[in-house]
């Protein structure tokens, strides 16, 4: 049976997160709500409400799992039980983290140490609404 997965994060405003990730990841945004997105979904019955209450990103290959946000009501409280990684590649960790933050990511810490007889940099970060995430 074949399975997929996709990541989910409650948010305040979806579609700039969901452009944050997209950005990040190199994933592409699957909609926008634009003002034709917005006539159309109008005229097919989605209540004013609802306009920008759910975004999506995904991996233009198809590999990587798809990104859905969608708008909560309540803020985010307390440290993530779940989160991403994302592995710094060819570029660079120093590189990727200045990347991150120029799409508006900030770093909240660099850890450095051992973990056995594993020598491990990384730094955890949080996305534009406070998620934390980390970089290696």
């Amino acid at each position: 049976m074949a399975h997929s997965l996709q990541v989910v994060f409650d948010c305040a405003d979806p579609e700039p997160l969901a452009r944050f990730w997209a950005e990040a990841l190199g994933y592409k945004l699957e909609w926008e709500w634009d003002d034709d997105t917005v006539k159309w979904m109008r005229e097919n019955g989605l209540p004013d409400a609802e306009f920008g209450a759910r975004s999506a990103a995904s991996d233009p290959d198809g590999v990587r799992p798809r990104m859905f946000f969608q708008r909560v009501p309540e803020g985010k409280v307390g440290k993530n039980r779940l989160h991403v990684d994302v592995k710094s590649g060819e570029a660079g960790l120093d590189a990727e983290v200045q990347r991150l933050v120029e799409l508006g990511a900030t770093v909240q810490v660099r850890y450095e140490g051992d973990f056995g007889p594993f020598h491990e940099v990384h730094f955890v970060m949080q996305d534009p609404e406070g998620n934390e995430f980390c970089v290696s």
